[in-house]
């Protein structure tokens, strides 16, 4: 195995899932879980998360054909998600950055899809299969590794956050709700523009 490119996929699907940035999130649906419930429900959670994003890797061009979508329309509406995300993060409710959805633990939504299996982790994982599509087992291992980054941190996503303690990480939370904002305009901004190039002149 090349562990160069391992290295670098590995990284870079670090990058766009973004587990420890996403503490905060972690924390406030943790409070909603039982704790005899915390260790099934990460395992599930990651584990839908890993199948969403393989499957994408072996069919994900396929059915963005099928369906007539391109990853510009995913790249909108990702933004889209991620702005409604981000103001909440930003603007914080008494409820939560998701809202009481469930009245106790997420079941996928919104932790395995899509803070985990996100647009931005969809189009990393077809791009790197759009790449080089021989070493397929090698993203493949990247992408089990960055799973499992994600699942330790969210088993200990209270103990770091008590370390850092409840004024830091209610900062970080409206400094990543700022940052998720500026990230979601951008892609925005970039299925427009991409949307508009594709218009007869």
């Amino acid at each position: 195995m090349d562990s160069t490119s391992f290295l670098s996929a590995f990284i870079l699907l670090l990058m766009v899932t973004d587990p420890f940035g996403g503490i905060p999130l972690f924390v406030s649906l943790m409070k909603q879980v039982p704790r005899e419930r915390r260790t099934a429900m990460i395992a599930r959670e990651v584990s839908v998360a890993f199948l969403v994003l393989f499957a994408f890797m072996l069919f994900g061009g396929k059915f963005l054909a099928l369906m007539h979508l391109s990853q510009t329309s995913l790249g909108i509406a990702g933004g889209v998600i991620l702005f409604l995300i981000a103001l909440r993060m930003v603007f914080p409710r008494p409820e939560g950055v998701f809202g009481h959805a469930g009245h106790g633990e997420p079941w996928i939504v919104p932790l395995a899809i899509p803070l985990l299996a996100g647009p931005s982790a969809l189009a990393t994982v077809l791009l790197l299969v759009a790449r080089d599509p021989d070493r397929l087992w090698h993203w493949v291992g990247a992408l089990l590794l960055t799973m499992l980054v994600c699942a330790l941190t969210l088993a200990f996503c209270e103990k770091i956050s008590r370390v850092l303690g409840e004024q830091v990480t209610a900062a970080f939370e409206r400094l990543m709700g700022l940052i998720l904002t500026a990230i979601a305009v951008q892609m925005l901004l970039d299925g427009i523009r991409a949307w508009l190039l594709t218009l007869p002149s």
